[in-house]
């Protein structure tokens, strides 16, 4: 099939277009107005969602394009299913592009599988796999499947996992480009890796589980972020922590009133059990804690709670430590991937009481109550060392979309990856 062409103009489309038309069409291509010399990222994004309804496949992009232009419309353009291919303009920028590209490919075809294809089992293999294909002299992996976490003492990925036939796993994966066993460990990053949420006995309605095999969009996010780091020259040692189960129902699932006893001895009665990720995650948190990281992010489709804060274009970040939240954000401003800071405090990890363990997972209202994605953030803050310093967390609003939006299509967006490897790297 041949490439559609697409083009920019700084001069307004012929008045046949109508008035203002910010999109016009010839021959083979499109060509998108802007007016003025800014980025004009969004603009861009608009218009590519109008070229992606016409069913074209394969792009090739012509005349003077921004790296961050070209960018822009591929994320917006590249849906599920999408079997095309892109041509970028031939410039400097080409190599870092198809290395972007790769790694958002990876990171929605993730999340886009079915939850019958993708188990915890598959989903740490898939994302072992793969950041050991970039790198396999600098890449060691362990894992740790169904009674073993008992035995290890991840109780909070056991027990949400064990009403699955299907167990829970979790992924330590150790990047270490040094050499030396003994290097410094620079960043862990913690993926929620839920490959299918149904609630659990707190279950969900149908409209509300429909898309839960994204609940693993955490750990995409992460690995995704990891494979892009090393694609672009990574040198510091990084170890990935993914948490990963099946939260469903039956005769030997976990139920409301239960108390899990942690590693750390913090006790939590479980209040609602589809506030699962917080109870797989603290064990990544406390597992890459264990591991001396320097600095710790963790990527989690965690709340509902924080897509009615910041809405599904931006993903809502935590922190404890200022100096650090600061220097995510200048990394999302730099990469041109929106994340917007909402409260946490010390306090908050008060703001789910018990009256029979040292905290519950939530409080027994629906969605949490007020205040539910700082309280979430508040739970996993107990998890962390330090006392919450060198740690962000990232509740990924931003991470899917079923029908698409006037500026993402359809599917897994992968919003967070360009932001976290920048964190790496830099």
């Amino acid at each position: 099939m041949s490439n559609f062409y697409v083009s920019l103009s700084h001069e307004p489309a012929a008045a046949s277009w109508g008035a203002n038309a910010k999109l016009s069409f010839v021959e083979g291509g499109a060509v998108l107005h802007l007016l003025d010399s800014g980025l004009n990222l969004r603009q861009i994004q608009k218009s590519t969602r109008k070229i992606g309804s016409l069913g074209v496949e394969n792009i090739e992009f012509v005349g003077d394009w921004d790296a961050e232009q070209q960018w822009a419309f591929a994320t917006s353009y590249c849906g599920a299913g999408f079997k095309g291919a892109i041509t970028w303009c031939k410039n400097a920028d080409e190599s870092d592009l198809k290395t972007r590209f790769s790694a958002m490919q990876f990171t929605r075809r993730l999340v886009n599988e079915t939850p019958e294809e993708l188990s915890p089992e598959s989903l740490a293999t898939e994302a072992a796999e793969w950041i050991h294909s970039l790198a396999p002299e600098h890449v060691t992996t362990r894992m740790l499947t169904g009674e073993e976490l008992l035995k290890a003492g991840w109780h909070g990925i056991y027990e949400v996992g064990r009403g699955s036939c299907r167990p829970p796993v979790l992924l330590e994966l150790d990047y270490n480009p040094t050499g030396k066993p003994d290097a410094v460990i620079d960043f862990a990053l913690v993926g929620k890796g839920i490959t299918f949420d149904s609630g659990g006995y707190s279950i969900k309605s149908s409209e509300g589980m429909l898309d839960m095999k994204c609940d693993m969009g955490g750990a995409a996010t992460v690995t995704g972020a990891l494979g892009l780091a090393i694609m672009q020259g990574l040198k510091k040692r990084t170890k990935l922590f993914l948490c990963c189960a099946e939260n469903l129902i039956s005769d030997h699932a976990y139920k409301l009133g239960d108390i899990i006893t942690y590693k750390n001895g913090v006790t939590v009665e479980i209040v609602n059990t589809d506030a699962e990720g917080r109870l797989v995650l603290a064990d990544g948190l406390m597992a890459a804690t264990e591991s001396g990281a320097l600095k710790i992010i963790d990527a989690a489709t965690l709340t509902g709670a924080a897509v009615m804060a910041v809405g599904k274009e931006f993903n809502a970040i935590f922190s404890l430590d200022e100096e650090f939240q600061a220097s995510f954000l200048a990394s999302a401003a730099k990469v041109h991937e929106p994340h917007w800071r909402l409260p946490l405090m010390p306090w908050h990890q008060e703001q789910c009481a018990s009256p029979f363990a040292d905290t519950a997972n939530s409080r027994p209202v629906k969605g949490g109550g007020a205040g539910g994605a700082s309280n979430a953030a508040g739970f996993l803050s107990r998890f962390v060392g330090n006392e919450g310093k060198g740690w962000v967390h990232i509740d990924l609003a931003a991470a899917y979309n079923r029908n698409g939006t006037e500026l993402m299509p359809n599917g897994a967006t992968a919003i967070g990856i360009r932001t976290i490897a920048d964190q790496l790297i830099g």
